[in-house]
């Protein structure tokens, strides 16, 4: 046995707000109860508030999200504040490397669905490592992105440390840091002769991250057909696969410079 509750439409009525005056409202009744509208004016200045504290709430935590992806991203202190912008391209050669890197930092989604590495590879003192900093900056503080930094030396110790049964971090740890990111810029390639070692641990991230098709950033001093001796031939070979992208850095060091 049911019932049938009769609906009433909401009807007009002449509301007052001590704000805004007089305004056209509606009112509903609903189980008996009464339920009369607000004043239109007091509503939206209520939701643009909202809106405002939400859109703040909003950037509080994307600055916070890049404080601490910045954090992770361990770059120098040198090359926080690096830029694409603040690259100084006064040569042909120079302008071409600059837009080389602007490309795939701004085409990043399409470079990083294609799993496409870049090589900045070249004279030291050229801006390598300004302008491979100044991608991973663009692509936390811009994008959303992660990114990390880390020196082939620095990559080593920090596996090593993990080795030690009171360290914080167990080697899975530190290879997740490495291999897990959207881009990983490894520098200093080549810095020195490597060993069975080294060149053990670059194969093992750089193949870690093309098997899971996520790009690597390498920067060296070498040239590009000397690169299979700092990384080895199979490692070169991945960095290209897929339209891996080479920018040749051959001017001469601006470090120094009266």
């Amino acid at each position: 046995m049911g019932f049938e509750m009769s609906v009433k439409p909401p009807e007009p009525y002449k509301g007052q707000c001590d704000e805004h005056g007089e305004f056209g409202g509606t009112v509903s009744y609903i189980l008996g109860r009464q339920f009369k509208s607000a004043c239109p004016e007091c509503m939206r200045i209520r939701q643009e508030e909202e809106d405002k504290r939400t859109r703040e709430q909003e950037a509080m935590l994307r600055q916070y999200r890049i404080a601490q992806q910045l954090g992770a991203a361990a770059i120098p202190s040198r090359f926080t504040d690096r830029s694409l912008d603040g690259y100084i391209a006064e040569t042909e050669r120079q302008q071409k490397a600059l837009a080389s890197c602007r490309e795939y930092a701004e085409n990043f989604d399409k470079h990083f669905r294609d799993g496409r590495c870049l090589m900045l590879v070249g004279l030291p003192g050229t801006g390598k490592t300004h302008l491979a900093c100044g991608i991973a900056n663009y692509l936390i503080r811009q994008r959303g992105r992660t990114a990390v930094y880390r020196t082939v030396g620095g990559m080593l110790i920090e596996l090593k440390s993990s080795y030690d049964r009171n360290s914080e971090h167990s080697e899975s740890q530190v290879m997740d840091g490495l291999t897990k990111p959207d881009l990983l810029v490894l520098d200093e390639i080549g810095a020195t002769k490597p060993n069975e070692f080294e060149l053990a641990t670059l194969f093992a991230v750089i193949n870690s991250r093309y098997e899971q098709q996520l790009p690597t950033l390498i920067v060296s001093n070498l040239a590009p057909k000397e690169l299979h001796t700092a990384i080895g031939e199979r490692c070169v070979d991945r960095l290209r696969e897929g339209g891996g992208i080479v920018v040749g850095f051959n001017w001469e060091s601006k470090r120094g410079e009266l």
